[in-house]
């Protein structure tokens, strides 16, 4: 593993905000519109612990409709692996609200 990634990767873990996303993904494909419920933050400053964890391969996204879905890499590093093992899940993270199910399937 390369010396920028396990740099990018402890930094992006090495925050309380950007941890309790991972604890949210641990069950499974959370929308965005939950992030900001769940941490008490502005929808701003969740894009940009978003775009940390994505930017150091912890984390995908995929867009439904308006909104985005972000979800754990599957094929983690093993330093990460590590990581989100120690990271229990943090459940009442999935989407509470119709943002999501705009059009009905949340799958489209």
């Amino acid at each position: 593993m390369e010396n920028t990634l396990i740099e990018k990767q402890l930094k992006a873990a090495a925050d309380l905000n950007r941890i309790k996303l991972l604890a949210c993904m641990k069950n499974g494909e959370v929308c965005v519109c939950d992030f900001v419920d769940v941490l008490g933050i502005s929808q701003p400053a969740v894009s940009q612990h978003l775009r940390k964890l994505k930017e150091a391969g912890i984390i995908t996204e995929r867009k439904v409709g308006t909104w985005k879905h972000y979800r754990l890499v599957e094929d983690q590093t093993p330093l990460m692996k590590g990581i989100l093992e120690q990271i229990q899940p943090l459940n009442g993270c999935n989407c509470g609200t119709d943002c999501c199910h705009v059009g009905g399937n949340i799958n489209e």
